[in-house]
């Protein structure tokens, strides 16, 4: 069954288009912003300039002139040409001067009449009085323009409005802000697809591990996430943290795998060995059941058989009771052991069992570890049971032990038909036997079993025709000196 995964969405949901998006949101906050402070600088700095002209112009007039002053001595002349249109066709002059009296009427200015644009002038200040009173000048509209006006007090109570107009500086700013608006969104255009391209390269990573996830889940469990060219740190170690998990489900996996198998083939190991005892036993009682051992020479050979047979499936249920509690990691009883005393005890037995075998033995003096005693008892039982069943009994034998570089080395070794290099691989295996022979092949996985449990190794040298030896090795932790 193929799993699929759901791909990155390129549509608005999509981690891309999120980044893009705040991206572009950020920097069209940081334009928007930008150009407000501009705007209203530009306009800020611009009025005052308006401003401070229309102020020095009030305080020229101001003070105590009277509109016969200003007509009799030409008091005017300095802003005529700049305030008063000669021609009423100029319907938007630049700066506007007019002449009005207490009640805010126009009146004629230096003996001319007020025109159009003077008398809109005059009706866009409704109080003049405020008008003068006023520190800084005032925004109006005339014609439909914009004009920023002020005003001053003559000594006779006329009052003279001043204003200059503020279009050309709104059509500035108007200007500069939409050239502000055009570069603004060039910009925003062009961030917004160089953050696309970014996004899809540090990505790439992404995809890789979605790519090799899905690999995985379909089975390929060797798949690992390639490292790109040029990874940020997080990707790359979100990768190498992704890959090491892997590593472990890998790992985890085949292990599971493995024991599955061993344990499988535990059990029909394990159901085979039993099958034959249990067999001969049926055999035997069917035998008696059916009367057919009337002679009580057969009754007692059969009363044996099925003691033997019965005697050989305890032994085995003993020893596959111990790899079960070996597998468990039990609480071994560690104690100060001599191995040397061990070692002579197991040659003893041995001589007491095969008296005719030549038995070599290299154990002098005391080797003391730290061990469970009754564990190595049962490594050297299984050892030279081991030699005892598999090897003539004319065979020589050789037990040993040494301490060396701080580890201590207990060896069994024979002078039999050796193994191959097959059956040499498969020796610590559960149930294996060489050529079939006898015993229930569970000796020397239970050796190593112990050893292990000790923290130590166990190892074999053979080979056909040379015999063979295994060397058991307690680490130096375990070792004490006498």
């Amino acid at each position: 069954m193929r799993i699929r995964w759901p791909h990155c969405e390129r549509g608005m949901h999509s981690l891309r288009a999120k980044l893009t998006l705040a991206n572009v949101a950020l920097l069209a906050l940081g334009i928007v912003a930008a150009t407000a402070v501009s705007l209203m600088g530009m306009r800020y700095y611009l009025l005052n300039q308006v401003d401070a002209e229309l102020n020095k112009t009030r305080q020229s007039l101001g003070g105590s002139l009277t509109m016969d002053q200003i007509d009799a001595l030409g008091a005017l002349a300095i802003v005529r040409d700049r305030f008063m249109p000669q021609h009423d066709e100029q319907a938007r002059p630049d700066s506007i001067l007019t002449a009005v009296d207490a009640r805010g009427k126009p009146v004629a200015l230096a003996r001319f009449a007020p025109t159009d644009t003077q008398r809109a002038l005059a009706s866009a200040v409704d109080d003049p009085r405020a008008l003068a009173a006023a520190a800084d000048p005032h925004d109006i509209m005339v014609h439909g323009a914009r004009y920023r006006a002020t005003a001053t007090r003559l000594a006779d109570g006329t009052y003279i409005l001043f204003a200059s107009s503020t279009d050309a500086l709104h059509h500035g700013m108007l200007k500069a802000l939409k050239l502000d608006l055009a570069i603004g969104s060039l910009l925003l255009v062009l961030l917004a697809w160089l953050t696309m391209m970014s996004v899809s390269r540090r990505m790439r990573p992404l995809e890789d591990m979605v790519e090799t996830s899905t690999a995985i889940a379909e089975g390929d469990l060797t798949r690992r996430v390639p490292s790109s060219h040029h990874p940020t740190q997080e990707v790359e170690q979100l990768r190498l943290a992704l890959n090491s998990m892997l590593h472990q489900v890998e790992s985890a996996h085949r292990t599971r795998e493995h024991s599955a198998a061993q344990l499988r083939r535990f059990v029909a190991d394990a159901s085979h060995e039993l099958r034959t005892p249990l067999s001969a036993i049926r055999g035997y009682l069917q035998l008696y059941d059916k009367g057919m051992l009337s002679d009580p020479d057969e009754r007692k050979r059969a009363w044996e058989r099925v003691l033997a047979e019965t005697d050989r499936m305890g032994r085995l249920v003993d020893e596959l009771l111990t790899l079960a509690r070996l597998d468990q990691q039990p609480e071994l009883r560690f104690r100060n052991v001599d191995v040397s005393r061990l070692v002579r005890d197991a040659a003893e037995d041995l001589r007491v069992q095969q008296p005719e075998r030549p038995i070599k033995v290299a154990a002098d003096g005391a080797v003391l570890v730290h061990a469970d005693e009754s564990g190595l008892r049962q490594v050297l039982g299984n050892l030279v049971g081991n030699v005892r069943t598999h090897t003539p009994e004319e065979v020589a034998v050789r037990l040993g032990v040494e301490r060396e570089d701080g580890v201590v080395r207990l060896c069994v070794a024979d002078e039999g038909p050796g193994l191959c290099e097959q059956d040499a691989a498969r020796v610590f295996d559960r149930f294996f036997r060489a050529g079939g022979g006898a015993g229930s092949g569970l000796g020397l996985a239970i050796v190593q079993g112990v050893v292990e449990a000790h923290g130590g190794e166990v190892t074999v040298e053979t080979a056909p025709g040379e015999g063979l030896q295994v060397t058991v090795t307690l680490p130096s932790r375990t070792a004490v000196r006498p």
